[in-house]
């Protein structure tokens, strides 16, 4: 694995070998030993199936004190995955990340504790493996609207499916 910094304190793009032969290949997800630099405590994995092209799920995440990092990686498909950096004393803060997963670049993301994060999915049948440092609490969880004006992410499509929760996300300067 490779793991590499991005402009974002501690969120990181891991790029994983494949190893290819006649029967197919084999891609170690996840060691604990060679992601030390990130210091992640799984708590729950969790994988979602998107039956369409262009489904949006987020921006999520969760309140204090059960923030949660998370390692998100694109099993079948191809997603554009957009992360928030919500952390009030950070150099980056509401500044966005975004990069595209797919099962053939074999890129995941670490996204730190104080990250709203959302995918749109770019092709239908789309699985989506997530690490989870924390365990999920309903009544901690968390949105922005994923057309929120003060970030002005530029999805790649006009989103299709969404969820009745997401759509009613409010905006982030009205949760404040």
């Amino acid at each position: 694995m490779l793991i590499k910094s991005t402009q974002f304190k501690n969120l990181f793009i891991i790029k994983k070998k494949i190893f290819n032969d006649e029967r197919g290949h084999f891609i170690r997800d996840f060691c604990k030993k060679e992601l030390k630099k990130i210091k992640f405590n799984i708590k729950q994995i969790n994988i979602s199936y998107n039956k369409d092209k262009y489904t949006l799920r987020g921006f999520h995440y969760q309140k204090k004190p059960f923030e949660e990092d998370k390692i998100i990686t694109c099993l079948f498909g191809e997603i554009l995955n957009v992360s928030i950096d919500l952390r009030p004393h950070s150099k980056t803060y509401l500044k966005i990340f975004r990069k595209r997963l797919s099962e053939k670049n074999c890129i995941s993301l670490h996204i730190p504790k104080g990250f709203a994060n959302a995918y749109l999915t770019l092709k239908p049948k789309t699985k989506v493996l997530y690490y989870m440092s924390q365990y999920y609490k309903p009544n901690k969880g968390e949105g922005i609207k994923y057309n929120d004006e003060l970030f002005s992410v530029r999805w790649p499509n006009k989103p299709k499916n969404i969820s009745e929760k997401d759509l009613n996300f409010k905006n982030f300067s009205e949760q404040r």
